[in-house]
């Protein structure tokens, strides 16, 4: 078991993934302490940015939670944790600014974040899914056959593991785009600049790291799924 190539995809995206997510946490916890032009609020940063892009149909809110930071397409919100919200400083500014990149993105309509907006659905019928044979394969594997082949569900297995990574590599433009975005409108308005600019830019691109993690790990769990349903039919 613990030598199977599953097992060891899941350590190592697992150690992965928490090396980003702690350099993550050191790095905006470090840019934390470098304050911004003005000493703007993140919600001031947020609104500034909507403003001169024109966009003024999309409210900037807080909402509760550390790293709860996203835009809602649904209501055209802009939710920003406390930190975030409150914050004076390039980490603040950084992450806002980013949110509000993916708000562009909606009212430019790039195809991109259109695409993966699409595939919320799809990806959401395809957890539940999976979760049901995953459910059966654990309950006993005299059960399973009674209710589907084991190579139908492997093809299910497959086929929701194809729709995950499928929205995993879509989300990575849409995240560099929205990154892009940000670090251009925070160098144009004078909010960031040299050193605290390079901060900036050194936060979201290891923000943008998980996503590349998430990626490869889907990726990598898809190929494992499709090696072992070509396996049985050799």
């Amino acid at each position: 078991m613990f030598t199977s190539p599953l097992f060891v995809i899941f350590i190592v995206f697992m150690l992965a993934s928490w090396i980003v997510s702690s350099q993550l946490k050191s790095r905006f916890k470090k840019y934390s302490r470098t304050p911004v032009a003005g000493g703007v609020s993140g919600r001031e940063i947020a609104e500034k940015m909507l403003s001169d892009n024109g966009i003024s149909n999309v409210k900037v809110i807080s909402v509760s939670g550390k790293l709860t930071d996203h835009y809602n397409p649904v209501n055209k919100t802009v939710n920003l944790s406390p930190e975030v919200y409150q914050g004076r400083n390039v980490a603040a500014a950084a992450v806002s600014a980013h949110e509000c990149g993916h708000a562009i993105q909606h009212a430019n309509a790039y195809a991109p974040l259109q695409l993966r907006s699409a595939l919320v659905p799809l990806q959401n019928v395809s957890a539940k899914l999976m979760n049901f044979v995953f459910i059966m394969m654990f309950m006993g594997a005299f059960m399973l056959p009674n209710i589907i082949s084991f190579d139908l569900a492997l093809l299910i297995i497959i086929g929701c593991y194809s729709v995950f990574t499928l929205f995993a590599f879509i989300t990575l433009p849409v995240e560099i785009n929205a990154t892009q975005r940000a670090l251009a409108w925070l160098n144009t308005s004078g909010i960031t600049g040299g050193r605290s600019h390079q901060e900036a830019k050194d936060a979201l691109k290891w923000a943008a790291y998980t996503y590349v993690v998430a990626a490869l790990s889907a990726l990598a769990t898809l190929a494992y799924y499709l090696m072992i349903f070509m396996a049985r039919r050799d």
